[in-house]
């Protein structure tokens, strides 16, 4: 390698970082000698290498910069090698293939790693690469019409470990739980409650084949009758008066339930109607809210769908495309023409009675968080919404705004089993399995991790038995016992009597010879760079992945080596070295918001 210049990289940025700045550096070189051109701005990206034969780390910037440098990719290469500054952590720099550059590291520079670990304990692997730009993530948003289920709790998970990897990593995230608490289904919702409520009173009447039937309903309806006694009763004569018949004696019961969401307001009034409403929406509210808090989730705001009602967001964004052009009317209708936007098909957003539409909310809901001056935008919805993406798209463009702002993420519904049974979910029927208990049966922690064990749009079937068992097999359990592990030894260090001497460790890390010892500091090192990637890449999974391989490489190292030596340099630098194992179990646990236990 020859040398043009000596660098002086700081000591607390990553090996890749180090081996980025080499790169950039050499190409500072290459432009001041005219040897490529001076506008080329090449795109460095250093990966570690699959074969230690290739070396440590190794990049492509010569066959990505080829072509606008106008030269052979192999010839680019060798300028670059002959470029590079010299540095300690470098011991060799080879050309491979039709351009790779790799690079071999000296071993006892990649020990650093365990001293800064140790260094920055909490903060090992938080970066600043978001560089506060201002997130939203919203998440959940489930309709406030019952108990939240096994499969929001996928979304759950996901959406707050997405947040706290941006988080980490730099960028200023607001999280957010949309409400939709204004529409049809808030009526029926109502109207359920009250059904359930005159049965409490006493009146005998059928119960709607489309209502929401879950105990929670009558739970709701039975707290009502305690507090309000008969103030809400009505005959069931004139709740029924003129309402056509339900499906199974022949009628529609899409039109049946509506006709008694009118006879209820009718009856009750728009006053107690209102307060009856309310009851039942505060009820299941602020059982969502205390539910998602059990979970570890939390947000730092809760937005209401009838906020964008009563403060006219959705008449100032219906104005907005209309002033754009955006908008047409066509049989009585008011349509968004957003086929023009990318969109399959023009979307109705005020039907012809006069009424908006759920899209016309979502468009002033969007307007409102671009208004807000999110920097980027992140919906995080079930997968059956895949093929809403495109009008929102087309709605944030007719705005004004870049579409590029918004990331929507998909999230599949996890399957649940019990045994060989598969476990139904429909909140109408009242026929699922809450989140809370799941919760209760295999524990947050387990919860948690299964749920984002892989990528979010891959579907999921969790295996109950699985996640309860106390078995190598669990892969939570796993990663938890390694953490116990160590803790454990730090007992038996306690119970010989025998102090460590972290400086002595330190200074002796060159002793870390053996393949397991090389094998779990690579890993240790990796942390951070994994964790930019997994939050830029919005995939939570892949700290997961990472930590089975740390926990893996971990328990590797206990079962072959002993740690409480007699040799006091050889002891100290193990437990520096599974300290610092146990100091990054902790960090990437703690972003999953999982416990990390001392004994198991």
């Amino acid at each position: 390698m020859s040398a043009i210049f000596i660098v002086d990289i700081q000591h607390s940025k990553s090996m890749k970082q180090k081996i980025e700045g080499l790169l950039l550096h050499a190409f500072g070189a290459l432009k001041t000698s005219g040897l490529i051109d001076q506008t080329l701005e090449p795109q460095i990206v250093v990966e570690r290498t699959r074969d230690a034969s290739h070396g440590d780390f190794t990049t492509n910037v010569a066959l990505t910069l080829a072509k606008a440098a106008k030269t052979n990719p192999k010839l680019l290469a060798e300028k670059i090698i002959a470029a590079l500054p010299q540095d300690n952590i470098v011991t060799n720099v080879e050309l491979a293939g039709p351009g790779f550059i790799n690079f071999f590291v000296d071993r006892n520079s990649q020990y650093d790693i365990i001293k800064r670990i140790h260094n920055e304990g909490q903060r090992f692997g938080l970066s600043t690469i978001g560089a506060g730009k201002k997130v939203q993530v919203e998440f959940v948003s489930a309709n406030p019409t019952g108990p939240l289920h096994v499969g929001h709790g996928r979304g759950a998970a996901y959406g707050s470990a997405v947040a706290d990897l941006l988080n980490a990593v730099g960028f200023k995230v607001h999280r957010e739980y949309y409400v939709n608490d204004a529409g049809r289904q808030m009526d029926i919702l109502a109207t359920s409650i009250w059904l359930r409520y005159l049965e409490i009173c006493g009146e005998v009447l059928p119960f709607p084949s489309n209502a929401y039937r879950g105990d929670y309903i009558r739970d709701i309806a039975v707290d009502i009758h305690n507090s309000a006694s008969n103030e809400y009763r009505r005959p069931a004569e004139l709740v029924l008066e003129s309402t056509p018949p339900d499906e199974p004696e022949g009628g529609d019961k899409e039109i049946y339930i509506d006709a008694l969401i009118a006879r209820t307001k009718t009856l009750l009034g728009t006053s107690l109607y209102r307060d009856f409403f309310q009851m039942g929406i505060t009820t299941i509210l602020d059982d969502i809210r205390d539910d998602l808090k059990e979970f570890g989730v939390n947000y730092q705001q809760w937005f209401s769908e009838r906020q964008l009602m009563e403060d006219n967001s959705v008449d100032t964004a219906i104005a907005r495309l209309r002033a754009g052009g955006h908008l047409y009317e066509q049989d009585g209708a008011t349509w968004f023409a957003s086929s023009k936007l990318g969109d399959e098909k023009d979307r109705v957003v005020k039907r012809e009675n006069g009424q908006y539409t759920y899209f016309a909310s979502d468009i002033a809901y969007h307007m409102n968080k671009l208004d807000r001056g999110f920097d980027h935008i992140v919906n995080i919805w079930g997968a059956d919404h895949h093929g809403y993406i495109p009008r929102i798209k087309a709605a944030i463009t007719a705005l004004g705004a870049d579409e590029s702002k918004l990331k929507v993420l998909l999230v599949q519904f996890a399957t649940l089993y019990r045994g060989e049974e598969k476990i139904q979910m429909s909140t109408r029927s009242g026929d699922f399995v809450t989140l809370r208990q799941l919760r209760n049966e295999v524990g947050k922690d387990a919860a948690r991790f299964f749920y984002v064990m892989r990528r979010s749009e891959q579907h999921m079937d969790f295996d109950l038995k699985l996640a309860t068992s106390k078995s190598n097999e669990n892969p939570v359990f796993y990663v938890q016992y390694a953490f116990a592990r160590v803790c454990s030894v730090f007992r038996q260090l306690d119970g010989k009597g025998w102090e460590r001497n972290l400086p002595l460790g330190m200074n002796s890390l060159n002793l870390l010879t053996e393949e397991h010892e090389i094998a779990l500091i690579s890993i240790l090192a990796r942390y951070p760079e994994m964790l930019e990637r997994a939050a830029l890449q919005y995939e939570p999974h892949q700290l997961i992945q990472y930590l089975r391989e740390l926990a893996t490489a971990f328990h590797t190292y206990y079962n072959a080596h002993q740690f409480l030596v007699d040799e006091a340099q050889i002891r100290d630098a193990r437990l520096n070295l599974i300290g610092a194992t146990k100091q990054v179990l902790s960090n990437g646990l703690g972003l999953l918001n999982i416990t990390t236990p001392e004994s198991m």
